[in-house]
């Protein structure tokens, strides 16, 4: 454990500094892991969600003959264990004392929350980052984005373009008309829409271009823009913590499908040891982020 000491902010010691900057000292973000999930409570240690399968179709009952019956039961099952996150640092008592300008203590505090609210961004990211990695599977076995997710009672389903393709008009047509076509696992029509566009930070003038003109994008036809005159985009929502500079992403209205729990919120604690009268600053957390059900969300990874 390396304590910081007054060589390490030696020039804290002396007058005449006119700024520091750097760790702790520039503007962040706006909290953005908020927009990739459905916020959730938690005071266990893991929470569980749980599918239900569905009742098919019913058929004719001819004259004299019984009622034919159909049965649910219970399908994929998702776990949510929450990790705690930590971080923190230790002071000698002599920088705590002999700091003229408080980088030590007070602005390292700020700046280690500055690194648990980046962690938290990052770990939350990492859901969409992974999306079309196999490594990374939900309760069906499977990446988050997949053109084979299964249903319990039998076929698939798919929540990625059939081919993926960057970010474009036809692109995002594509995507509303087959998250439109969803059913359930028993195949009854259900009534999912997309409602908001999550994409990096490379991709927001082409977005805007895509989607905030009345006439269609890169042409010179006066046709309209089907996008922009439904409405099929309540927000678009870019994120500094996507890594694919092309892969996008639509969240849709269905209730269950990406979830964060707050185990317990960001806590700081300050302890001095006794035998060093070194400072103790420690930052902590715990959380987890995941996905129930996979239509939660319809994804490409570019192309």
């Amino acid at each position: 454990m390396a304590n910081i000491t007054t060589a390490s902010f030696a020039k804290a010691l002396w007058p005449g500094i006119n700024a520091w900057f750097g760790d702790g000292y520039y503007k962040e973000h706006s909290v953005e892991y908020k927009d990739l999930f459905t916020k959730n409570k938690s005071s266990r240690a893991y929470e569980e969600d749980v599918a239900v399968s569905s009742f098919g179709t019913a058929p004719v009952k001819t004259e004299g003959n019984s009622v034919s019956y159909d049965s649910e039961t219970q399908s994929f099952i998702t776990r949510y264990v929450h990790a705690v996150r930590a971080l923190g640092f230790v002071i000698t008592r002599e920088i705590y004392e002999d700091d003229l300008y408080d980088v030590v203590g007070k602005r390292r505090a700020k700046g280690l929350a500055f690194s648990m609210r980046q962690t938290k961004e990052t770990v939350a990211a990492n859901i969409y980052n992974r999306a079309f990695s196999g490594t990374y599977t939900g309760a069906d076995g499977l990446e988050l984005c997949s053109a084979v997710h299964i249903n319990w009672a039998g076929g698939t389903f798919a929540n990625e373009l059939s081919t993926a393709s960057d970010l474009s008009e036809a692109a995002l047509e594509q995507a509303c008309i087959d998250i439109m076509k969803w059913t359930n696992d028993r195949g009854l029509k259900i009534a999912v829409m997309p409602e908001t566009l999550h994409i990096p930070v490379d991709l927001v003038f082409e977005a805007e271009r895509i989607l905030n003109s009345p006439y269609r994008p890169g042409t010179a036809d006066n046709d309209l823009n089907a996008l922009y005159a439904k409405g099929k985009f309540r927000r678009v929502v870019p994120n500094h913590y996507f890594t694919d500079t092309d892969a996008w992403f639509i969240r849709t209205n269905v209730q269950n499908g990406l979830k964060y729990f707050d185990r317990w919120p960001m806590s700081f604690d300050i302890d001095n040891d006794f035998d060093t009268d070194n400072a103790k600053f420690k930052c902590t957390e715990r959380y987890s982020f995941g996905w129930s059900d996979p239509k939660g969300v319809f994804g490409s990874p570019g192309a």
